[in-house]
């Protein structure tokens, strides 16, 4: 039977020991093919003394995997056999041996150990505890069936050694768990052909949305900001020497439920509407309340709610400041028509609003005799301006194209005269040879 033991998390303390068979055991201190043990520090049960950072490993081991917590920036650490030998860093047989060392931990593979009491020499980390690991997978809850571009998800995924949780606090420094999405590449959805995109990776620090640190509870939160369609989330464990991948049942990504337009005013003391249009498809829209901020020409802005109204479209006023460009960021949060929570970021909103005064300055001005001469715009001038631009560089290309069809006419012309003469030149002489003779 094989033992793969992918990690042991090991930080030691004296007189700690762990057992992770909790079947029973025929003899006392007799270990099974998965189980690694660290001696009790008492004499009268080992029958001799032993150092601290002593684990035994069993005989039938074809592989394992061990994981050494040392102090931040600390050597490597150094690894005793039971008949004495070492394993260092930088000296081990590379056909038996991996070592993956970092700045506070070192990771270790070892492919069919030297059975009997090894013992681990550095600056180990103290009071944790020993994990024997068997097989690290991640469990996420799973995510709606459907959901919307521009909405945000929050996941908390935990790891585990087989069926039990990995209570470890060192174990987040080790592992990185990603989160990834994959286009199902379907060609009815837009993501057809789409790239895989990674959207987070899992934290377990305390900070962000993660409640609590070192809980073994690893918190995400993503927005859906790409192409509608179908797409397959698909989580990502990676340590230094393997990684493990969990795939979920694919999800369909729908088109933001909610429209933004303008109804621009042509009054300079009358403010713009903008216009709220909800899609019915997926969500209530009796649900839907609204948060965002006016950013005006200036740059200033302004929060703006909408709430406590029903229908399928919503109206706010927006203060006409000044001529430029007015830009609208809208969150949305509501129920879909199956009653799941959701919240959502529509994409940024903007128009332009024009100074009338300006437009009429700058398109006419007025003769002597009272009448309106049209002039031109910047806009149109620019336009203009590249468009002679144009015209002066197709001429120009055909001047040269006119200046290269010349000079070649003029070489076969040249050309044909000179080989006109030498043939001239020819007879004239094979002429007046003859003669002579």
């Amino acid at each position: 039977m094989i033992a793969f033991m992918l990690t042991l998390i090991a930080a030691f303390n004296a007189g700690a020991f762990v057992d992770s068979d909790k079947e029973s055991k025929p003899e006392k201190n007799t270990l099974n093919k998965t189980t690694v043990e660290y001696y009790q520090k008492d004499n009268i049960t080992n029958q001799i003394p032993y150092f601290d950072n002593r684990f035994r490993l069993d005989a039938n081991l074809d592989e394992i995997t061990l994981i050494f917590y040392r102090k931040s920036g600390s050597t490597p650490i150094i690894l005793i056999r039971p008949d004495g030998s070492k394993i260092r860093v930088n000296q081990f047989d590379y056909e038996k041996v991996q070592w993956f060392d970092d700045s506070t931990f070192d990771m270790i593979k070892i492919k069919n150990p030297m059975p009997g009491p090894w013992q681990a020499v550095g600056d180990i980390l103290p009071n944790s505890q020993i994990l024997v690991v068997s097989d690290v997978k991640i469990e996420v809850e799973p995510l709606p069936e459907m959901a919307f571009s521009g909405e945000t998800l929050k996941v908390v995924g935990k790891l585990f050694n087989g069926d039990d949780a990995i209570e470890s606090p060192y174990f987040k420094n080790v592992v990185n768990l990603d989160v990834n999405f994959y286009s199902t590449n379907k060609a009815e959805h837009e993501n057809f052909g789409a790239d895989a995109i990674k959207v987070t990776s899992f934290r377990d620090d305390g900070r962000g949305l993660d409640e609590y640190a070192n809980d073994n509870k690893f918190t995400g939160e993503f927005i859906l900001d790409f192409a509608p369609g179908e797409w397959q989330p698909v989580y990502l464990v990676k340590l230094p020497m393997t990684t493990r991948e969990l795939r979920q049942t694919p999800i369909l990504l729908y088109k933001t439920p909610v429209e933004l337009s303008v109804v621009r005013s042509e009054d300079d003391e009358k403010p713009h509407q903008l216009v709220v249009s909800i899609d019915p498809s997926h969500v209530d829209p009796n649900s839907l309340v609204f948060q965002g901020k006016f950013t005006y020409p200036d740059r200033q802005t302004e929060p703006f709610s909408i709430m406590e109204e029903s229908g399928e479209s919503r109206t706010a006023t927006i203060t006409n400041t000044e001529p430029g460009i007015y830009r609208v960021n809208v969150s949305v949060f509501g129920k879909t028509i199956t009653g799941r929570e959701f919240r959502l970021v529509v994409p940024e909103f903007s128009f332009n609003v024009e100074d009338n005064d300006t437009l009429l300055t700058l398109n006419s001005s007025v003769d002597a005799d009272g009448t309106y001469t049209t002039i031109e715009t910047a806009e149109e001038l620019l336009i203009k301006a590249e468009r002679e631009k144009a015209e002066a560089l197709l001429l120009k290309q055909q001047a040269q194209e006119k200046e290269e069809q010349e000079t070649i006419i003029i070489i076969v012309a040249g050309n044909s005269i000179i080989i006109l003469i030498a043939v001239i030149l020819f007879f004239t002489l094979r002429r007046k040879k003859l003669k002579s003779k």
